[in-house]
Order: structure tokens, then sequence, then C-alpha cells
């Protein structure tokens, strides 16, 4: 089996010796590039390490020891950054939360990992953590002591009430009084002599093996689970990659996807942490296109949904074939992008390569930190997710699951010993998603826990179906349904900009945009396509009946997870209605 390979160089075996070499030999060169106010300024590398070193000693100050987890509740920022690289200074384990995380959900997750410290990034966040306050009756500056959790949600054990902080200036909200203090201010106060002492200690201290990060899974199916990544599985995942897409000095990394998630964890700051590239902190999903505009940057990490729009975008605008738009779009040095997260339409990916924008697929987990395979340059087949990186194994069990080994495979959940031996196995981490290997290419094909029983006994794999429904322009989302029943039936969000222009160039007489989901001649377009895209499919995978969805399958509905994966049960919950009708079962 081929692969991509690439040992791990020794002196990246952890992120702080990583931090501190880069530090060393970056000296005044730019390191980061963030927006403040209406303008783009920058950090260089001998700023940086002096903010993380003093972050880092103010953490040690604020109580935390060698193995505490420090939560931290923040969008991206360059903040995060520094507290990301301070906490691993310190020697600390680093817990990021999703920022779009309910209160309650910050609260079950907080009380799991029972954090020394937490960062939080301003007072809509730091509100999340009122009722840890109501829970303990506690208050921030209070002296550190055990309390019990008497809420049923959250296990009886004792834990410590964290010290915490804000990037921001914010109020309390546990009670009247003064402002949460500023880690920044913290920071600020530690002088270069103590700064100095806590980074050689932490660049001396800390080992391969040692705990790096716990982050939570989405939690697609069941309670999120905290996964155990160790500096070794990060940075060798990391250096991997980087050899695969050949990323150095010269490069201009642009990172738009959330930090607390392990895609761009690893793939953007960890990237740019070991191979010296430059870092630019995309302001907001709105403004991407303005900032490549501004910055040029040459690498960008994105889930399909936001190359699929640039395609859609070019598609309303009749530009799909105009040489050179895609590139210009993305600010004229664009060389390569990596798609992950979720399957990538074929057309969007031969669209690319069309434009002269290299777009890679991969596949991972948050247990394999992230990257299992992925195509690249050197390896790339349009339709599959690539090979093997850098000393990984891949191999599929009888029963068709992907099954992998290497040092990017986690050292398991959090304190969940038996969810751990589930999943790990002889050696093999068991990644719960179906596949097949075709000359050393990887092809997903559904995910075991989402495979379905039709009531004839059939196994049918829905991503599969889904995957190939959403390879036409005109389809945004899918759901197939059908577990226990005669036959398959498909939730369909269509592509409103392309079914608009579908019906225009058709002259279908429709006049809004209701009335369209339901004209017979819209319906027999979409029959037409499910015909076309599943042909190659057996008798009963084919989908007997469909419905279009007026709306698409949203977040803060929870029908999508925070990698907005869709939660099958609760779209299933939300759309009852319409599956009841597709197999006329009664309300």
């Amino acid at each position: 089996m081929n692969s991509i390979e690439q040992p791990l160089p020794a002196k990246f075996t952890t992120l702080p010796a990583a931090f501190a070499r880069r530090a060393a030999e970056g000296g005044s060169q730019t390191a980061i590039v963030f927006r403040r106010g209406e303008k783009f300024t920058h950090l260089d590398w001998r700023q940086l390490s002096d903010e993380v070193s003093r972050t880092a000693a103010a953490l040690v100050r604020a109580g935390c020891q060698p193995g505490d987890r420090v939560v931290q509740l923040s969008e991206n920022r360059v903040e995060w950054i520094i507290a990301d690289l301070a906490i691993l200074l310190a020697r600390g384990v680093h817990v990021p939360l999703h920022a779009t995380l309910s209160a309650e959900q910050v609260q079950t997750q907080i009380a799991d990992c029972r954090p020394s410290v937490i960062i939080v990034s301003n007072q809509g966040q730091a509100d999340k953590l009122s009722r840890l306050a109501a829970l303990t009756g506690r208050v921030p500056g209070a002296t550190p002591q055990q309390v019990m959790q008497t809420s049923g949600a959250l296990p009886q054990a004792p834990i410590p009430f964290p010290a915490i902080f804000t990037h921001d200036q914010c109020n309390t909200p546990f009670q009247p009084g003064p402002d949460l203090p500023l880690l920044s201010a913290a920071a600020a106060s530690i002088n270069s002599a103590e700064a100095a002492a806590v980074t050689a200690a932490g660049v001396e201290a800390t080992q391969p093996d040692d705990l790096a990060t716990i982050l939570y899974t989405s939690g697609t199916t069941g309670e999120p689970k905290g996964v155990m990544l160790t500096h070794a599985n990060l940075t060798s995942n990391a250096a991997a990659s980087i050899a695969a897409f050949s990323t150095g000095p010269g490069d201009l990394r642009l990172s738009l996807l959330p930090w607390s998630h392990i895609f761009a964890r690893t793939c953007d700051l960890y990237t740019w942490l070991l191979s010296g590239a430059t870092l630019a902190v995309a302001e907001s999903r709105e403004r991407i296109l303005s900032d490549c505009a501004e910055l040029s940057p040459t690498l960008m990490n994105a889930v399909p949904y936001f190359f699929e729009r640039l395609y859609r975008y070019a598609a309303t605008q009749n530009l799909l074939d105009t040489p050179g738009h895609l590139r210009a779009q993305l600010g004229g040095r664009m060389r390569l992008c990596l798609s992950g997260g979720a399957p990538l339409p074929r057309h969007v990916a031969q669209w690319f390569a069309s434009q002269g924008v290299p777009l890679f697929e991969g596949y991972g987990l948050t247990e394999t930190s992230p990257v299992i395979t992925t195509c690249s340059p050197a390896a790339n087949r349009i339709g599959s997710v690539g090979q093997p990186l850098g000393e990984i194994e891949v191999r599929i069990a009888d029963d068709g699951e992907i099954l992998t080994r290497g040092p990017h495979v986690m050292r398991g959940y959090y304190h969940q010993p038996a969810a751990t031996a589930e999943v790990l196995r002889d050696g093999w981490f068991h990644t719960g998603d179906l596949g097949h290997l075709d000359d050393g290419y990887l092809f997903i094909t559904g995910r075991k826990k989402d495979l379905i029983v039709t009531a004839g006994g059939k196994n049918v794999a829905p991503m599969l179906i889904e995957g190939l429904l959403m390879n036409d322009p005109l389809v945004h989302q899918a759901i197939v349904i059908g577990d226990g029943r005669n036959y398959l039936a498909a939730l369909i969000v269509p592509d409103a900009e392309a079914l608009r222009a579908e019906i225009f160039a058709r002259h279908i007489p429709i006049a809004a945009r209701e009335a369209a989901l339901m004209h017979p001649d819209v319906r027999a377009i979409y029959a037409q396509l499910i015909a076309t895209r599943l042909a190659g499919l057996s008798r009963h995978e084919q989908i007997g009946r469909f419905t279009l969805l007026p709306r698409a399958f949203a977040q803060d509905r929870d029908e999508l997870t925070p990698t907005l994966k869709p939660r099958r049960n609760v779209i299933a919950e939300h759309f009852a209605v319409e599956i009841r009708a597709m197999y006329d079962e009664p309300t």
C-alpha cells in the first residue's frame, strides 16, 4: 500500500520544543497577521514568544500545575493562540470548548474535565459560567476549595472552583462587582526572569507522550467524549501534513475554521508552527474573500460547504468556465486548498482543478489527530479521500469498517476506559466508518452506526447515497430514511440558486419559492436527478419517495453538530410529518 512517507523530526516531538525553536529562528519575521479595527496588524516571532511566555507564567501563578486542565471558551482570535501555547508551556492540558455551545453543554464539559483555570473571551461566554457559581456557591476571586456539585445533570464529585480569566473586559456574571481579571493584564505583571524560567521548564520537562489536549467529540451518536491527544499525536500528524503539501516559510496560511476543532487545530495552527509559515487569522466567515483579496494567501483549509459556496456563486454569475476567476477571487496566489469534515462533492473538486487551484480531500477524526488519509499533489484521485499519511496504517475489517494505527491515534477517552476499549482493540483504532481501498486510495461509503436495515433485511449505507445525491449542484443537503421500512425515502434540501437558474432555463411558470417545491415539473427534475445519480446502485438502494424541504438543516436547531455533521435522530424528529407522509403512515 502506497503512503506519504515522512518521519517525525526529533526537534518537533513536543509543541513547546517546536515553539521555542521556531521563535528562536523566526526572530523579527512575521508570525501572525490579524485584523485590529479596519486594518491588519502582525506579531513577529519574538513578540509572540514574549506574550506566550508571560502568559504561561501567569497561568502558573494562578495555580495551574502540570497535568491540570485549562478550559478555553473563545472564538478564533490571536489571544486564543497565545493561550494555547501558554497552557502547553505551563505543562497544562488545553481543553478548548466550542464557542457555539449552550450554557448547559459548557457546564457539562467543565464538570467532566474539572479545570483549574478557565479562560473566556468576552461577557457572552462568561455568562455561560453562571450556573457553575450557582452550583458551587463560589465566586471568582474566592479561595479555591473542594465543593460538591448538586445538580442531577452533573456527576456527584468534588471539584475545586477554578481561577477564571477573560480576554476582554467584562463584568462578572456571578455577582455585581469588579471585572473578571484580564489574562493579558496578569501576563503583563510577569517579569522577564519569571517568564523565562517557566518557558525553560516547559520545554525541558514536556515529553512527547504527555497529554497536550482534551477535545470533546461532537456527539452525533451520544454524549460528547473527551478525546485525549498527546504532543506526539499532534506533532507527528502536523509534520506529516507539512511533508505531503510541501508547506514552508514562504507560505501564508489563511485560517478560518474554529480552532476548538481538531482539523483547524492541527492542520492550521500546528502546521504553521512546525513549518514556519505565516498564519493569517480570518476575521469572520463573511469577510473571507475580502481577506483573501487583501492578504493573497497561498494555503487554506475549509469544510466542503465553503468550497460549494464559491462554486455556487460562480455558477449564478456564469463564471464557471471563465479562466482564472477562482484564483483571482482567492487573492491570486492560492496554490492549494484542503477539504475535510464531510464528503466533498465531485463536481466542486473538478471545478477547482479546472480553475488551476487544486482542492484536495482528506479524512480523519478527532481521535486520530485528525488526518488518517489525504489526497495530495503527489497522489490525487478525485472521489477518494487519499492515501495514508506518514507512518499511518489503514486496513479494512471483514465487515467493511476502516481501522487505523500509528502515531496519530489518541491515548483514549478521558476517564472512560470502557468506551476506549470499545474502539482501541489489538493496537488498531476502529473508526466506525465504512470504506474500501483501491490501489492504496481510501473511499468512504458510510458510518456503521448509521446503517439502515430495511424491512427486507437489506443493509444500506445512507451516507453513500446522500453523497451521490449531493454531488449534483441542484442538491444542497440530503438525508436518507428507511430503517425497518419497505423502501428508502429521502429528505432533500434543494440548492436555492441552482434551482432558480434551472427553473428560469426551463421556463417553468412559478411565482413563489414555496410553490416551486410542489410543482410537478420541479419534482420531475429531482426524480430524474435521483434516478441518474443512483443508477449504479442496487435495487434496494434506490429511493422510493422523496420530499423537497423549504429550509436547510441547521446547527442552531441542533440538526447539525458543531462540525456540521447531521444529527439523524433530531432531523427525523423535526421532519416526522414529512417522513410519515412518504410512507403513508398515520400521524
